[in-house]
């Protein structure tokens, strides 16, 4: 059986595999690869090609619950140590969170970054201070984003939060389709200061649409005369064009040579 499960100390829900029946909202037990973890099931009996990513091991007992909790509280505390070493070596990197696995035996740090960063002495220095394994596991700005939350440029909850399972690869070309490229990049990226992942909903829809239509500047034939493109309106299959004499016409797709 597939279901999809939202593990609460990670930034996306995972697909994993049960050998028991389990509805939306059970929680469960995920052996994960930094320990076992704690999850809520999102959607059971799942039909799709993609692999289950973790096995679950077991429905959650309120003792894992408890035990989450208790590793809840201890998490500031860490992450404030953590802060103060990686101040301490001069380290370029920004914590985002710590996961504890719910035995106890393994801290995870979350971390983000410019670039690589050499994090064995931190690594050896927070096991000594916990006693126990420390590991280091390092997000892009989009994964940090989707982690802290927030609400994106259209009012509503980030879209990597809500639903989006894994991040989409976005392009310039896709702003570009749907002409809204010359808005410069702060007004097309994200909370994550990347290009907005909404880009990508629409864009094979516009490239569809963008066919037979002309290049902007590009030269064309219309009923009243031969003229210059200033301005496509591709929901509207329509081009402003920009005749010889200087008048400006609306020209219906059909009607463009």
């Amino acid at each position: 059986m597939k279901v999809l499960v939202n593990l609460y100390d990670w930034e996306s829900p995972r697909f994993c595999s049960s050998e028991t029946d389990l509805q939306e909202g059970d929680k469960v037990i995920i052996k994960g690869e930094f320990g076992n973890s704690l999850g809520t099931v999102v959607m059971s009996g799942m039909e799709t090609t993609e692999e289950p990513e973790q096995p679950i091991l077991r429905k959650a007992t309120k003792r894992d619950s408890d035990v989450f909790e208790k590793n809840k509280e201890k998490k500031k505390e860490i992450i404030e140590i953590c802060r103060k070493e990686v101040k301490r070596l001069g380290l370029e990197m920004k914590l985002v969170d710590v996961a504890i696995s719910l035995d106890g035996s393994n801290i995870v740090v979350v971390f983000s970054a410019e670039e690589r960063v050499d994090f064995r002495e931190l690594v050896k220095n927070l096991s000594r201070i916990f006693h126990r394994s420390v590991k280091m596991h390092q997000i892009g700005s989009r994964d940090e984003a989707r982690k802290s939350g927030g609400c994106g440029v259209c009012g509503r909850e980030l879209c990597c939060v809500r639903f989006l399972k894994s991040l989409p690869s976005i392009s310039v070309e896709m702003a570009r389709l749907q002409q809204i490229a010359h808005r410069g990049s702060e007004r097309i990226s994200g909370q994550c200061g990347r290009l907005l992942c909404c880009l990508s909903y629409e864009a094979r829809q516009y490239q569809e649409m963008l066919e037979g239509l002309p290049e902007i500047h590009s030269q064309v034939k219309t009923k009243e005369g031969k003229g210059e493109v200033l301005e496509l309106n591709v929901i509207k299959q329509e081009a402003r064009v920009k005749l010889e004499d200087g008048k400006i016409v609306t020209v219906k797709k059909k009607d463009i040579k």
